[in-house]
Order: C-alpha cells, then sequence, then structure tokens
C-alpha cells in the first residue's frame, strides 16, 4: 500500500436474521429468548478514512480535522489493520515540547511515549496491536469495548484483519432513532405473540419508553418480559401498569 492517506470504500453485507423472541414452557417455569440484536455491521460506517505505515505526522493531522475524526487505522497489503493513530498519540509531540523526554527503562509507559513524541511516521506513531471489533459483534459488545478501553472509535475488521469500515459511539447510538411506530411493531410481531397467556399485556411506546399495561400474573414473569422487551434495540425503559386499559389494544404505536 503507498505511504499516505488511504480512502478504503466497502459494501456493508447484507444479511437478514429473524428478529424472533420465544418464551417455552420447561419443567422449571417459563424461559424466554430476546429477539436477535442488531450488530455492529448495520451502524457502521463503511466508507474508512485510513492511511499506510509510512503516513507523515502533518498529513494524519490534516486527515483527522478535514474528516473530523479522532483516530486513523494503519493498514498495510491489501487492507489489513496493523495498528490505530489517535489523537492521543499525536499529542505526545506538543506534551514533550518543552521537556527532556524522561530517561526510562525500555518497555516502560514513559519509554514508549518518549519515543512516539520524536515520531514522524505512523508505524513509528501508532499503537499495536490495534483493538477492533468484529462486524458481526452486537452493540452492546462493542459499546463495552469502548467503554472499557476509552476509546471513541474501532476498526471493523473481518475474520482476515481486514478493514470493513469504522464504528464510532455516535454510530452505536443510532438505534435509539427508531421510532416509537417501528419498536411497538417489532414488539409485537416478536415479542408479545411469544409471552404465556398470564403475561399478555397491551403495550404502547412513547420516546422509546415502553409501557406494558395487562395482566401479567406472578412477580417472577415480569423479569423475564422486562429482558425480552429491553432485547429490542431502541427501547430507553420499560414500565408496567397493573391492568388493561380502555380503549387500548395489542401493538399500538404511541400513548395518547
Amino acid at each position: 500500500m503507498r505511504s499516505g492517506f488511504g480512502c478504503a470504500r466497502h459494501r456493508p453485507r447484507v444479511r437478514h436474521r429473524p428478529l424472533r423472541a420465544c418464551a417455552r414452557s420447561t419443567d422449571r417455569g417459563v424461559r424466554m429468548t430476546s429477539p436477535a440484536p442488531h450488530t455492529v455491521s448495520d451502524v457502521m460506517t463503511p466508507t474508512a478514512v485510513a492511511v499506510g505505515p509510512r503516513a507523515a505526522y502533518k498529513e494524519m493531522v490534516e486527515l483527522m480535522r478535514q474528516w473530523s475524526i479522532s483516530a486513523l487505522p494503519v493498514l498495510a497489503g491489501e487492507g489489513r489493520v496493523i495498528g490505530v493513530v489517535s489523537e492521543a498519540d499525536l499529542l505526545l509531540k506538543e506534551e514533550y515540547r518543552d521537556e527532556e523526554p524522561e530517561l526510562s527503562a525500555p518497555g516502560s509507559q514513559a519509554f514508549d511515549e518518549a519515543a512516539k513524541a520524536a515520531a514522524q511516521y505512523a508505524e513509528d506513531l501508532m499503537t499495536t496491536p490495534a483493538v477492533t471489533v468484529h462486524p458481526d459483534a452486537t452493540i452492546s459488545e462493542a459499546a463495552r469495548t469502548m467503554a472499557r478501553l476509552h476509546i471513541k472509535r474501532l476498526p471493523v475488521t473481518d475474520e482476515a484483519g481486514l478493514l470493513q469500515g469504522v464504528v464510532s459511539r455516535g454510530d452505536l447510538l443510532k438505534v435509539f432513532l427508531r421510532t416509537d411506530e417501528e419498536i411497538a411493531a417489532e414488539l409485537r410481531e416478536t415479542v408479545l405473540p411469544e409471552l404465556p397467556p398470564s403475561a399478555r399485556a397491551e403495550v404502547s411506546v412513547q420516546d422509546g419508553v415502553v409501557t406494558l399495561a395487562g395482566q401479567a400474573q406472578g412477580a417472577a414473569l415480569i423479569p423475564l418480559v422486562t429482558r425480552a422487551v429491553r432485547s429490542v434495540e431502541g427501547v430507553v425503559d420499560v414500565r408496567f401498569e397493573p391492568g388493561a386499559r380502555e380503549g387500548g389494544h395489542q401493538g399500538c404505536g404511541k400513548a395518547s
């Protein structure tokens, strides 16, 4: 791959996953499974801005500003991700501008930071190995990885480590842009029909908050129903109201 900037465009793979929820009677009671969750491939940006190992320092700064991004995947060969250069990596040069690098043992954090502060190219600035996520990972898995490592963006790679796109914190929040009608429709199609008779309820959705009103009998069923409803992408919260609503109907789009 040539040094410098490479703008890789990848078509997202289209998959048709059955969104099914079920409640099964067992010897120990009712056991529910959840709708198949959305995955990273559903929300990622398939066009990624990336650089080669010999991309220059100033070029990377310009790319981050031009594309309003906080990190650049570093690619080798046909698009294999070998590292990531972040704003934090680039800022080390400014951090050490007025200081003499500490004399530290090779392999220590201070030693690595001093080396990056003196670096001019991506191959010396990048953090490696890169933290990546697979297109089939769930949105929850990607969110937990970002939170645990305090990072804003993740390169999306396939089994061979080839770049498929990039997913950001903002991308993960796209599921909450679903309309109340879309959420209610999925609940009606995948969750409500599979509930046991003792847990049937009327559903309404307002600003992503799902309200279940009806004849949910038995405290043991409430956490099971709650878990199934929360698994639907875009649900902000779940509330229960005892008794049926007058004039209500199962699966309505919004609460009146």
